[in-house]
């Protein structure tokens, strides 16, 4: 599978039961010469069959993809699977453990990270590991975000097109089985750094998703991921479907078709802004002013939607500097 990876575990993948255990990452400080960064990992399995690998905390400050992968490990048992089901509750573990988007040692966003490097940061390491060792055992895997603390989302699940004629076709049918109220599909091209992208170039279907922002914990989205993982587990045959089974409606599709439809920050200052999440827009129309609190004499600067769509993402932070995306919009397409 590559190059040796300087994680370790005793974890087994190829063992039956239920295995909770922790990736040691070496790590020398002051404290600790030979110490390790420990990251929680879970592989579930009886008997052969498909593998399904869920990943939170790709940004340490999107939380219910980690509370949801957290549950999955305390409620799902060998017994009631056929294949194998590995968890990744955290991912960027230095990252959630401090709340931040990106890690407190070496500042590395992980989702910025793949395919990584065995000889490179922590980051980069961790993101050497998921890809060398995790990926390649993988038969689907969804990566779970939010906004973070920096934006709100509507709540959706999300693939990238892109990938070949059958890699999009499985994108798609794992997208509509995890059953999202709403479906997005990115086609402004992607970022190789990306997990999903790293996964796909190793040809497994990828998903992603963004369950809500602001740094909080949105008890719906919750919902909606612990209800699509568990749709996924029986879409897949790793979980028996129940006798009452009943395939979901096609969820709403929406796409994000390029940058025309991400709005930013024109200068530093206090954003104010001019429409709600999940509000139609048309093009042109205000999505808000940046405020100058240092200079209160000064008119505020506007910014403006350049297409129209739905605002599937706000900022939320009130302070802003140049560049610092405040909105972005989607628009509907059918299946």
């Amino acid at each position: 599978m590559g190059r040796p990876t300087r994680l370790v575990s005793d974890i087994d993948f190829d063992r039956d039961g239920k295995q909770v255990d922790w990736l040691g990452l070496p790590h020398s400080v002051t404290r600790s010469a030979y110490g390790r960064i420990m990251i929680p990992i879970a592989c579930i399995k009886n008997g052969k069959g498909p593998t399904a690998f869920f990943m939170a905390g790709n940004h340490g400050d999107e939380y219910e993809g980690q509370i949801a992968l957290a549950k999955l490990i305390r409620t799902l048992e060998p017994g009631e699977i056929q294949g194998r089901v590995i968890i990744l509750p955290a991912a960027n573990f230095p990252a959630a453990m401090d709340g931040a988007r990106v890690s407190p040692i070496d500042g590395g966003n992980l989702n910025r990270s793949f395919p990584g490097d065995p000889d490179g940061t922590v980051t980069q390491q961790i993101a050497y590991y998921i890809d060398s060792e995790l990926f390649p055992r993988a038969d689907l895997f969804h990566d779970l975000h939010s906004g973070g603390g920096s934006l709100d989302y509507v709540p959706f699940a999300s693939m990238h097109a892109g990938a070949g004629e059958e890699l999009d076709r499985r994108c798609a049918d794992a997208l509509r089985a995890f059953a999202p109220d709403v479906a997005l599909v990115w086609k402004l091209g992607q970022d190789t750094r990306y997990a999903p992208a790293a996964a796909l170039h190793r040809g497994v279907p990828a998903l992603g998703g963004e369950f809500g922002g602001t740094g909080s914990v949105n008890r719906k989205a919750l919902a909606m991921v612990e209800r699509g993982l568990r749709r996924h587990l029986m879409n897949m045959g790793i979980v028996e479907k129940p006798k009452d089974w009943a395939a979901a409606p096609p969820p709403r599709r929406v796409i994000v078709p390029g940058q025309g439809w991400f709005v930013y920050a024109p200068e530093p200052g206090l954003f104010e802004p001019a429409v709600d999440l999940g509000q139609t827009v048309k093009k042109g129309q205000l999505c808000g002013h940046v405020h100058f609190v240092d200079n209160p004499a000064r008119a505020p600067v506007p910014c403006h939607f350049r297409e129209e769509g739905i605002v599937i993402c706000k900022r939320h932070f009130g302070r802003v500097e140049r560049g610092d995306c405040v909105s972005h919009l989607a628009v509907d397409e059918p299946w």
